[in-house]
């Protein structure tokens, strides 16, 4: 329940972003989207509670699946891995793409000219905006996933015959 309610979270979060954030700063001028981006990042980069659950959901997720595979109940362990490998995904994206295009946003800093300005906030949009939207995707992927593992160990847990579903 742990990774469903850490996926869930971070799901939201990205979600929150593809549309909400995002659209929204689109409608500023450069130097507001900027600043705006920045404070945002430093806020996140700076919570302990952001990073428990981005580092979490991977860790329940993996925890659960050896478990499942250690009872030998592979209806369960299998989504659990889906959803661990999409949640590693999403990890992977975020190190490898967004946090070097938020790092070159806050070095961009007040000291940018107009046009230095335009041209980093035209690139830092056209990459993380699409990249966002796939890490939703496979968050969204991942918590499908730990509701079918989810059901499948209840089915398997149960006292009583469940319908199938």
């Amino acid at each position: 329940m742990a990774s469903v309610l850490c996926t869930g979270l971070m799901a939201g979060l990205f979600f929150s972003y593809d549309i909400s954030v995002m659209p929204g700063l689109a409608e500023l001028d450069d130097r507001t989207y900027a600043a705006a981006m920045q404070r945002f990042n430093a806020v996140i980069d700076g919570s302990a509670l952001f990073g428990m659950v981005f580092l979490a959901t991977l860790g329940c997720t993996v925890a659960s699946a050896v478990l499942a595979f250690r009872k030998k109940r592979l209806t369960v362990a299998v989504p659990l891995v889906v959803a661990a490998v999409c949640y590693l995904l999403v990890l992977v994206i975020t190190v490898a793409v967004s946090l070097p295009l938020n790092a070159e946003l806050a070095e961009l800093g007040r000291t940018a000219t107009a046009k230095d300005l335009t041209a980093v906030i035209e690139d830092f949009k056209s990459v993380w905006v699409p990249v966002n939207v796939v890490r939703t995707v496979l968050c969204v992927l991942s918590l499908g996933a730990l509701c079918s593992a989810v059901l499948r160990y209840g089915r398997a847990t149960a006292t009583v015959p469940l319908p199938p579903v």
